[in-house]
């Protein structure tokens, strides 16, 4: 057992020296590259064979890396897409509100005439059987108790109530309304009054023999000096004959959207406008009589 170990260790020294030997004569004569190049056709499957799970272990990292980075890219792309299509919801709102403004200011050539204001509304009426709508303009804004209301199709209703800012609206709808209205066709005249529902309305008193015909268009006669003549408040729906009744059936849908959120016409009467002077016209023919009795006596 002692003898083998001194000879193991020559053995070692001896290889050592011969390995040094061999590398530096293959680096000056390059005797040993033949042998080298025959040898690499054995080593590089092996070596493929060893470098394979390193490469598998590279690409699959490389793979989940550009998996998170297309995650993130295709995140932050859907958060892009759903800010420009809020964005452009918005511009088309602005465009359909704009549309609606020029349309209710060229509703009528009879507002040129007029005193005109744009309200909004706040607040609807939470009470199915009240019609009833809150808009942002009130007193300071020259609102008063009874004055017509319109949008761009047709006669809302009336002011029943001002505040300071703001105002509350009567719809047509409301069954406490009543508005008075004239056929374009033949003339007929009427009062149409709400049913509490938004899109049905009802013409009274026609007796059953007057000609009222289905899609007859009925406008604001002016009657009563709440609303401006000529203004549309609905078309005839239907018409019911009932057999022994006094009186006609009429239905009349609204021309109006009155379930709609959008911007609506406030409208003054030019008498509105200048409502003191008949209070200035009587102080002074007052006057001038009480001048004309003092110069008499």
């Amino acid at each position: 057992m002692f003898t083998r170990g001194p000879q193991i260790g020559l053995r070692l020294i001896f290889l050592v020296i011969l390995s040094i030997f061999l590398m530096v004569l293959d680096q000056r004569e390059h005797y040993l590259t033949p042998l080298r190049n025959g040898l690499t056709a054995f080593v590089a499957p092996i070596q493929y064979l060893v470098n394979a799970p390193i490469r598998g272990v590279q690409t699959l990292l490389d793979n989940l890396s550009s998996r998170e980075t297309l995650l993130a890219e295709n995140t932050s792309l859907k958060a892009k897409q759903l800010l420009l299509q809020a964005q452009l919801q918005k511009l088309i709102a602005l465009e359909n509100e704009n549309m609606e403004l020029r349309a209710l200011l060229q509703s009528s050539p009879r507002l040129q005439n007029r005193h005109i204001a744009i309200a909004h509304l706040l607040a609807v009426s939470t009470d199915p059987l009240i019609s009833e709508l809150v808009l942002d303009k009130g007193r300071k804004a020259g609102v008063y108790i009874g004055q017509p209301v319109l949008d761009a199709n047709g006669v809302m209703g009336q002011i029943i109530q001002v505040g300071p800012l703001t105002s509350r609206l009567l719809l047509i709808a409301d069954l406490r309304s009543a508005v008075p209205v004239q056929d374009t066709r033949n003339g007929v005249r009427g009062i149409v009054v709400g049913q509490g529902q938004m899109a049905k309305l009802l013409l009274t008193d026609i007796p059953d023999t007057v000609d009222v015909k289905q899609g007859d268009l009925l406008v604001t006669s002016g009657l009563g000096e709440h609303y401006p003549a000529g203004y549309p408040v609905g078309v005839v729906t239907q018409v019911q004959h009932d057999t022994g009744a006094q009186f006609t059936h009429i239905e009349i849908t609204p021309s109006a959207k009155l379930n709609r959120n959008q911007p609506i016409l406030l409208i003054w009467p030019p008498a509105m406008l200048d409502i003191d002077a008949p209070k200035s016209i009587s102080a002074t023919k007052t006057g001038s009589k009480h001048k004309q009795g003092k110069s008499k006596e």
